[in-house]
């Protein structure tokens, strides 16, 4: 039987270890994405008044009853109501105003005509006021008049702590005055690549050299996420160094470490020591495909994450276990990377561990369907970037029929989940 820790534990090691940062406030043009401190309220009505949903005529319903097209009723004109103003005068019985869109309703009107239904609209265009109009349907009280606090009435909820800001909120935020909210802060990670083989993309590919690709890859994910990040580039392979760029990421206050490489069982694997050496190792094995050599610690106080170093594997750890600690820190309480369930289109095989396959997630009219896409080495970067979604398969499953619902992780694109 396996000793290793399964993922699930591990993550429970790597939250319990995390906590939730402090609090700003910021202004409501930078809150989207960020996460609420406070819980919010409606500071007035929505509307705040009573006011048109329609251009049309304001008018007393009663008086519409008996229009058509053959016997429209006429109306004297006795004001405009323009957005942004406030009647002075009422309407009464036979009288009717102008209104546009958003404008509040006067006194004594109870319903709309939308302009459709009038002389106005059949003369075509004319922004003269008219001294009368005819009215060619009837219109019931309420009609085309958005009543104050239809939508939400002073004091109710508008968002709680812990809720997740999307554009849509901003607006409604906007509308209620809120210039700035109290949101928690963004976590500040350092990443950092180790290997004597890395080079920078500015420099000419030597023997046995490649180019530092985690760093950027991880840093972007990291972002999207909501996270800070410092990308710091690549060391080589030696103690000193390491521990040299890591005693400067404590005292730039960095509060999570995530490094790439360095953490496998191989001669220069330095990370794992300097971990071990300088702080504390709570892991540095997990039972999964891939992504199986992964550690978990604190360097002087501060989280650190140990990432492997081939790409995929790289990729899958930082969403399966860092995604969730810096959502975590960003006071998200809704910890783990979103899932879909989707249905097997053809079967798959693993090993057992517990496995996160690169795979083509398809939106089909029977529902959503998933296939796996292009090699699954730990080290084709290429294939990952032909792949929308990471199929997973729990351990101990060696194998799945097509049809089988599996759950899916969707990987986002541009910020939006394919």
């Amino acid at each position: 039987m396996s000793t290793l820790l399964s993922v699930e534990q591990a993550q429970a090691i790597i939250l319990k270890a995390v906590q939730t940062l402090g609090v700003e406030r910021i202004s409501l043009r930078t809150a989207r994405s960020r996460i609420l401190a406070e819980a919010l309220i409606a500071k007035s009505d929505m509307p705040p008044f009573d006011n048109s949903s329609a251009d049309g005529f304001a008018v007393q319903a009663a008086d519409t009853q008996s229009a058509s097209l053959e016997t429209p009723v006429t109306l004297t004109v006795v004001g405009d109501i323009p957005a942004g103003n406030s009647p002075l005068f009422s309407i009464g019985t036979g009288q009717t105003a102008r209104i546009m869109t958003g404008a509040p309703i006067p006194a004594g009107a109870d319903s709309v005509v939308m302009v459709e239904a009038t002389d106005v609209y059949t003369r075509g265009l004319d922004t003269t006021l008219p001294k009368k109009v005819r009215i060619f349907s009837p219109v019931n009280s309420g009609d085309s008049v958005r009543p104050h606090g239809q939508d939400a009435a002073i004091g109710s909820p508008l968002f709680p702590i812990g809720h997740h800001l999307r554009p849509q909120d901003l607006g409604l935020l906007a509308s209620q005055g809120f210039a700035e909210l109290l949101v928690y802060r963004q976590p500040r990670i350092a990443i950092l690549s180790t290997g004597d083989e890395l080079v920078a993309l500015s420099e000419a590919l030597g023997p046995g050299k490649i180019y530092d690709s985690n760093s950027y890859m991880l840093a972007a994910l990291l972002e999207e996420y909501g996270a800070t990040v410092t990308r710091i580039g690549f060391v080589p392979d030696d103690e000193s160094a390491i521990r040299q760029v890591l005693d400067e990421c404590v005292s730039a206050g960095i509060e999570l470490l995530i490094t790439t490489a360095g953490v496998s069982v191989g001669a220069f694997d330095f990370v794992r020591k300097v971990i071990t050496e300088q702080g504390e190792l709570n892991f540095w094995k997990v039972d999964m495909r891939p992504g199986k050599p992964l550690a978990f610690g604190s360097y002087h106080g501060i989280p650190l994450i140990g990432l492997p170093g081939n790409p995929v594997s790289a990729f899958v750890g930082c969403l399966v276990f860092a995604i969730p600690a810096v959502k975590k820190l960003a006071g998200d309480s809704n910890y783990q990377v979103k899932t879909v369930q989707a249905k097997l289109l053809e079967p798959v095989e693993s090993d057992g561990r517990e496995s996160y396959l690169r795979a083509i997630l398809e939106h089909r009219t029977d529902g959503k369907g998933v296939r796996l896409s292009g090699h699954q080495g730990s080290g084709n970067l290429y294939a990952l970037t032909r792949s929308n979604a990471l199929l997973f398969l729990p351990s101990g499953v060696k194998s799945l029929p097509a049809g089988f619902n599996v759950k899916v992780y969707p990987l986002l694109n541009n910020g939006e989940w394919d």
